[in-house]
């Protein structure tokens, strides 16, 4: 066995047994020993592999395959990408920011040329240590070499880069190979290692590292302070299983919760469906302001949280100690966990025997009020626009589907007739809001889900037109790969309807906006779609967009053409059906 084919062996075993559960492989020269390893160990059936040409769309799919390890309470592993040198690494870039600022455990694995190349000119060769600046840490390989004791320093090694994925944070291994980079055939012709590759015998890793003792109650009820019977919970995309805890502590005190989509909150006993689009109605009337905001996660979508934010007298925040969302600087307090425990304290029980029940029912009466008001402005509307398309998609998909929601207006469209009640696994890409990688990302997001044992089995994504052409090779699935059962719908106003609604698109300020902001393509979705070989529809009603969206399986595109010069006034006109439709303002 030569050394770099040792090396790889060593690699992909102790990944797996630090949890890697799934590996999208990018065809290269450089990272050889490590194809050969994962096919092996993927023939074996102990780690899942896909294989894709395009290494931005790779980097994506595992993102999404992350996300579906962790849908929606508890994750089950991390998802990897493994790809050449050179360029090849240059293109895990745009994922790797994503997963930075969501949270998700993304290992991106780099083959690298030996360092003697380093600076000569050498093909494929460049500093590909620290390629992902101050975001993501990297862990330098040595080069394999042929004698003793290298098994412990490998595995050992790969166990420390494991400890950010463990945390839910992305991590880079950069690992230089030399020459030879494929296994020789026969074994006979190689001399034996020196001592043994094997891994610990119960099959763990080789370094276990326990998570620090949680803080949660730790502190009296000290972490109540400020908070009082009229207090709002608002929750955006955050840590798996963060919500949870803050949802049994609202139930207990009455206070009301509102959500965007990829918060998850769907099962919340304190939800108000609709509370999102109250808050971007206008002020709220008085018997709807809160003492204090409790914001879960990272909201992201409105401009109504921000508002609410610079206005609310006191806010805590559930997030990471260390980097928390704060782009207003209001937070009075950071907590990196709080759950109905924390009630068992002298603050908590002041706060239980205080709990104002119509501060909820004044929440939820304002909810009916919103919802009767939606339903019937979406009945009055021509077919189709946005919000009728991502209303219907929301019904449609069940428990047992993956959505995934594009940036700009999909996700939007869905937080503001949808609500935050969704019964499905809502995903989206939230950490920096691009719309780099989407097909790929929601790919992978069904392929992870569906790989849990409670995992999901088919899933949606409801993407722009833009977001769609941006990543059209995530459609590129090689037809020995799985294919995700996974039905992309795709809103074609051909071009950025999002600019439509911000400040671009108002009266005065459009001169030269069709050619800079609204960007027409005039592309041909289905005839792209056969060119990969993917089934697209067009629905031009109702009732083929219903017939569409009950097929779930194999990989599809469902097309509906939307008149983006309608978006502005549609928005203004709902929000003012919704500021009549509450009384007391």
């Amino acid at each position: 066995m030569n050394p770099s084919t040792a090396q790889a062996t060593v690699i992909v075993d102790e990944l797996i047994r630090n949890g890697m559960r799934h590996v999208v492989l990018c065809p290269g020269s450089r990272n050889a020993p490590l194809a050969y390893a994962l096919h092996d160990a993927a023939e074996a059936g102990r780690v899942a592999l896909h294989v894709r040409v395009d290494e931005r769309s790779a980097a994506f799919l595992a993102l999404g395959i992350s996300k579906g390890l962790g849908a929606r309470h508890s994750r089950t592993g991390f998802a990897a990408v493994v790809c050449t040198s050179g360029t090849a690494a240059g293109n895990m870039q745009p994922a790797m920011m994503e997963a930075y600022h969501a949270g998700e455990p993304l290992l991106v694995v780099t083959a690298d040329r030996p360092p003697e190349l380093l600076g000569t000119g050498a093909n494929q060769t460049t500093l590909q240590h620290g390629l992902f600046g101050p975001l993501v840490s990297t862990t330098a390989f040595p080069l394999a070499e042929r004698r003793a004791g290298r098994n412990a320093v490998w595995r050992s090694l790969l166990c420390r880069a494991a400890v950010p994925l463990h945390a839910g944070r992305p991590a880079h291994l950069n690992i230089p190979f030399r020459e030879p980079l494929v296994p020789h055939r026969p074994e006979r012709d190689q001399p034996d290692w020196p001592d043994s590759l094997a891994g610990r015998p119960d099959g763990g890793a080789w370094t276990v590292t326990l998570a620090p003792q949680s803080a949660q109650g730790a502190d009296g009820g000290a972490a109540l302070a400020g908070l009082s019977p009229r207090t709002l919970v608002v929750a955006g995309e955050g840590p798996v299983g963060a919500l949870d805890g803050v949802a049994a502590l609202a139930k207990r005190v009455n206070w009301p919760l509102l959500a965007e989509p990829s918060a998850n909150a769907g099962l919340a006993p304190t939800l108000v469906r609709h509370g999102m689009l109250l808050l971007n109605s206008g002020a709220l009337p008085e018997r709807l302001m809160p003492d204090a905001v409790l914001v879960v996660g990272r909201p992201t979508l409105s401009r109504g949280v921000q508002r609410l934010l610079r206005g609310a007298g006191t806010v805590h925040m559930v997030a990471d100690p260390e980097n928390w969302p704060d782009p207003q600087y209001v937070a009075r307090r950071v907590h990196p966990g709080l759950d109905d425990t924390d009630l068992d304290s002298p603050a908590g029980h002041e706060l239980v025997s205080h709990a104002d029940p119509d501060w909820f029912a004044a929440w939820r009466e304002a909810d009916a009020a919103t919802a009767a008001a939606v339903d019937g402005f979406l009945a009055a509307e021509e077919w189709p626009t946005g919000l009728h398309v991502a209303r219907e998609l929301m019904d449609t998909a069940g428990p047992e589907s993956v959505v995934f929601l594009g940036s700009s207006n999909p996700i939007r469209d869905v937080d503001l007739v949808a609500g935050g009640g969704q019964r499905t696994r809502t995903l989206a890409n939230r950490g920096l809001a691009g719309i780099d990688g989407a097909v790929s990302t929601a790919a992978g997001a069904v392929l992870g889900a569906a790989s849990r044992d409670d995992g999901a089995t088919s899933g949606y994504a409801l993407l722009g037109d833009l977001t769609f052409l941006h990543d059209v090779n995530g459609l590129l699935i090689g037809p020995a790969e799985r294919r995700p059962d996974l039905t992309l719908v795709v809103v074609n106003d051909d071009g950025g309807g999002i600019f439509e609604l911000l400040e671009q698109g108002e009266p005065d300020s459009r001169h030269g906006f069709e050619r800079v902001f609204g960007t027409p393509h005039g592309a041909d979705l289905g005839a792209l779609c056969a060119g990969y070989g993917v089934p697209h529809t067009r629905a031009r009603d109702r009732e083929e967009f219903a017939a569409a969206l009950a097929t779930v399986r194999g990989l599809r595109v469902v097309e509906v053409r939307v008149d983006r010069g309608r978006l502005r006034d549609l928005h203004d006109r709902l929000r003012a059906a919704v500021r009549r439709a509450l009384p007391e303002r």
